[in-house]
């Protein structure tokens, strides 16, 4: 009799578990049944799966692209974010860590040792973005929105990435955002400052090359392809370091060789734009104290390295490296002249014609925010590629990379003019008054 007693009891309670309940138990083992339970209109469901999802790695989201694979490419054709589009694209991005991933494909750690472990365990190098806010959300700097619509969705780009790089991401700070509101119901939001930079890093964590801000893909596409093929060139060697006597190792060999690229470049550019500057003590002092192989390689073809200015006009968050002022048509002619012109792909061109979609803009307005947003990056690369980079070559040649955080505070602070210590990004000064209480400070 006990033991009849004791069998009801046992199947009451198997019978008033919850269904979720063996729904977890099958997913964890299952990433089909994960998938489809991460897009489930129960939210502890699609929390549950979505957070197993991600444990998963890349192989979590893959699951989730297979599944949806009919719907992702219905939405790539109209747009139409429907209540169940909502949901898989909620999952999507929570998986990956990465806003709008179903354009790219993408899977990013946001733990660099998580990072480093799979780079170890693939044997590839890692490429880990520094920025505002996080890659995750909508109002993540202006920079890595971009990247977002223009780098990493390209067909290219995507395939490459997902081929030969680990990703991982860290914000930086939060990205400060301003509302317009023009009090009869419409509003504008914006994000107001702050850059971005992609770091290559081995699989130990040590710097191979960095690139800042914004640039085409065709140099993006460069950066990754020479960042992958210096750490295979890695693998096979014991990463040597500078001493006193004037060795080189193959790290401060690599950066000086693109220096001198860029430099030349650049030389070439401003005689031909009669941009009139004397190069050879600034390259001097660039390469202060550095072993002599590199200050006679540097110098022996450098003849004139060009001083650029800020482009307000362009980006709020530039450089004061420079006092010497190249207007925008020079940089215009500068982009030109390198090649450095922007051009979009098909995927990236879609993607920004369904996110403007609700603005209803005429097939001629679309062609010229096309048009305007390539000149735009045409300009910026060009800058990033004839100021920036050549500052971060030498920063990294002496030295600055040994400590990854201090450097990216370094140039936080001093190229992209956010330090950490100024808690109001330079917006807010106590000594002038607005007339608002606090003096509109919340």
């Amino acid at each position: 009799m006990k033991n009849n007693q004791f069998l009801v009891l046992i199947l009451a309670t198997l019978l008033t578990m919850s269904y979720s309940q063996f729904i977890y138990a099958e997913s964890v083992e299952n990433p089909k049944s994960l998938a489809i339970q991460a897009v489930s209109d129960n939210p502890k469901e699609a929390a549950f799966a979505i957070r197993e999802l991600r444990n998963l790695g890349g192989y979590g989201l893959t699951s989730l692209f297979e599944t949806y694979r009919v719907d992702i490419e219905e939405f790539k054709k109209t747009g139409e974010a429907t209540e169940k589009w909502q949901r898989i694209a909620k999952a999507l991005d929570s998986v990956a860590m990465q806003k709008d991933v179903y354009a790219s494909e993408l899977f990013w750690f946001t733990d660099l040792e998580k990072a480093k472990a799979e780079a170890a365990r693939t044997n590839k190098p890692i490429l880990s973005l520094r920025l505002l806010g996080n890659l995750n959300e909508e109002f993540s700097c202006a920079n890595s929105r971009f990247f977002r619509a223009i780098l990493y969705p390209n067909s290219q780009i995507s395939k490459f990435l997902r081929e030969n790089y680990i990703l991982h991401w860290k914000s930086v700070r939060p990205a400060p955002k301003i509302t317009i509101d023009f009090g009869d119901g419409r509003k504008i939001e914006r994000t107001i400052t702050g850059n971005s930079i992609h770091y290559v890093l081995d699989k130990n964590g040590i710097v191979i090359d960095a690139l800042s801000g914004l640039n085409n893909p065709q140099i993006f596409l460069e950066f990754l392809q020479n960042g992958n093929e210096f750490n295979k060139h890695l693998n096979t060697l014991s990463v040597a370091t500078i001493d006193g006597t004037g060795f080189v190792s193959p790290l401060t060999t690599f950066r000086a060789n693109k220096y001198r690229e860029l430099t030349a470049q650049m030389n070439r550019f401003s005689e031909k734009l009669n941009l009139k500057f004397d190069t050879t003590q600034k390259a001097a002092r660039n390469f202060e104290g550095m072993p002599p192989a590199i200050m006679a390689m540097t110098i022996a073809v450098t003849k004139k390295v060009v001083e650029m200015p800020v482009l307000k006009d362009i980006t709020s968050d530039m450089t004061k490296y420079g006092e010497e002022q190249i207007n925008l048509e020079n940089w215009k002619q500068i982009a030109k002249l390198s090649g450095k012109e922007a051009k979009l792909d098909e995927n990236s061109i879609a993607f920004i014609r369904r996110q403007t979609a609700k603005n209803n803009l005429t097939e001629q307005e679309f062609a010229s925010l096309i048009s305007k947003l390539e000149e735009y990056i045409s300009v910026d690369t060009a800058r990033n590629e004839f100021l920036l980079r050549p500052t971060l070559l030498v920063w990294m040649s002496k030295g600055e990379d040994k400590d990854l955080a201090k450097m990216n505070e370094k140039i936080y602070s001093e190229l992209f003019l956010t330090p950490s210590a100024d808690k109001w990004l330079g917006l807010y000064a106590p000594d002038i008054y607005t007339a608002l209480d606090g003096n509109g400070i919340k």
